[in-house]
């Protein structure tokens, strides 16, 4: 048994792998694709008109995006899946597909990127989106900033962060038999992360929702506040950063 979970975790993790490099790949087509119309040293204001097919386009740079920056985050509770789901099966117990759980996982994120793309075309439509999808406002940048700090340390934070933390304590108190458990518990796991990870998200528009450097960085941290040991106390001191950059950014306006 031991032989053919290790074998699975294999599989699983090799197919996670390939996930998050197709997305990264095409990120970077899409990067490079791109027109970039801003000069060193400006910001120019996106002011051609959108249509249906640009907002679609949007969303799935979206949805590949979630992918690329949360895919990794979420291996180690995929792969504790993977493990409580062999050994069950093994017991003779019901258990629950693993495609099924990833579905469910993504799902969360899919509706993100949805809710996202209408911000992202929101900001576009009041004239305060550049060229390279930054938001052009320094008030609205370091408000965000301000409230993505002050986010790191509610108590909503807290317990989300410690449901991604804790794989294990999660597969024990959310299990559920069969194809439709599996789903439920991909969104259970999804609704986690983003409850942990949206705000950070949405420092995209800080940083240019287009700008790969970030969005591996955020990413990076992303997966370092999950699976460090002191992982809730980086989400803190991030979260004294962010106030700082922001409340800086604010000064300078006046």
């Amino acid at each position: 048994m031991e032989t053919i979970l290790r074998r699975e975790r294999l599989i699983v993790g090799g197919c996670l792998a390939a996930m998050v490099v197709l997305a990264w790949l095409y990120l970077l087509h899409t990067k490079m694709t791109m027109p970039d119309m801003a000069m060193p040293g400006m910001v120019m204001v996106d002011l051609h008109e959108w249509g249906a097919a640009d907002v679609f386009l949007l969303f799935v740079m979206w949805a590949v995006m979630m992918v690329a920056m949360m895919v990794p985050s979420a291996a180690p509770m995929i792969l504790s899946f993977v493990t409580v789901n062999q050994r069950r099966q093994a017991a003779a117990r019901p258990f629950a597909p693993v495609s099924i759980f990833i579905l469910g996982y993504l799902a969360v994120w899919t509706a993100f990127s949805a809710l996202a793309t209408l911000a992202e075309w929101g900001l576009h439509q009041a004239a305060l989106l550049s060229t390279t999808m930054t938001a052009t406002s320094p008030a609205l940048n370091g408000g965000l900033l301000i409230a993505a700090g002050v986010f790191q340390w509610t108590p909503l934070k807290r317990t989300c962060l410690t449901g991604c933390r804790s794989p294990l304590s999660f597969l024990m108190s959310e299990w559920r038999d069969g194809t439709a458990g599996a789903f439920l518990m991909g969104l259970r796991h999804g609704a986690f992360c983003a409850g942990c990870c949206w705000f950070l998200m949405a420092l995209l528009f800080v940083a240019g929702v287009m700008n790969l450097l970030w969005v591996a960085v955020i990413a990076l941290f992303v997966l370092a506040e999950k699976i460090l040991p002191k992982g809730e106390l980086l989400a803190r001191v991030a979260g004294v950063a962010l106030v700082i950059a922001g409340a800086a950014m604010i000064a300078h306006l006046f």
